[in-house]
């Protein structure tokens, strides 16, 4: 089985902390007719996660997002070069499994971490993350920009890293042309 070209795969981060806070429902709003997947290693992430913080359960009860496992050679050699640049101390192997299925399948991933996100762009995978799913969001008239303030405000109270402080969702995407001043 592959997975399709306009499919989302999201690592951890971004689930957990969605979930964590009680906006789980607007990713799967956002991902509309999209279909939605994790690689094995984001589900046992999130499974350890749901032992600290239940609300996170949810998204791997979710029916709308699907476990794709991988064992062709290509997948394979794919996450072993990840894993050679990104694991330490056990750190980071959903990312490098994330990695691959964008690298494989040609989907669009979704991962706020840098590191992870830089080795995307040098491998011309197809990368998001939050932010900028949430500007599209505002652009395409799916959420409003006092929604998006809000959930962006709520996403740090959970430990999750935004490049901004409360309150500065809308000076953020200004100052970094993710969105025009007509489009909030």
């Amino acid at each position: 089985m592959t997975v399709p070209e306009d499919a989302w795969v999201f690592d951890t981060g971004p689930l957990r902390h969605f979930a964590a806070q009680g906006w789980l429902g607007v990713l799967r709003f956002l991902a509309g007719e999209r279909r939605v997947y994790i690689p094995p290693t984001v589900e046992r992430e999130l499974y350890n996660a749901a032992e600290q913080v239940p609300a996170v359960r949810q998204v791997v009860e979710a029916d709308w997002i699907h476990v794709h496992s991988a064992d062709s050679m290509e997948y394979t050699a794919a996450f072993s070069r990840y894993y050679d640049r990104l694991v330490a101390g056990g750190k980071n192997v959903g990312e490098c499994e994330v990695l691959a299925m964008g690298k494989i399948y040609g989907c669009e991933i979704v991962l706020d971490d840098a590191a992870p996100r830089r080795i995307a762009d040098e491998e011309g995978i197809r990368v998001t993350a939050t932010v900028p799913i949430l500007c599209d969001a505002i652009r395409e008239k799916k959420l409003t920009t006092v929604m998006v303030e809000e959930l962006a405000d709520n996403l740090p109270e959970g430990d999750y890293y935004l490049p901004f402080g409360p309150g500065g969702f809308r000076r953020h995407v200004l100052e970094h042309s993710l969105l025009d001043y007509d489009e909030l």
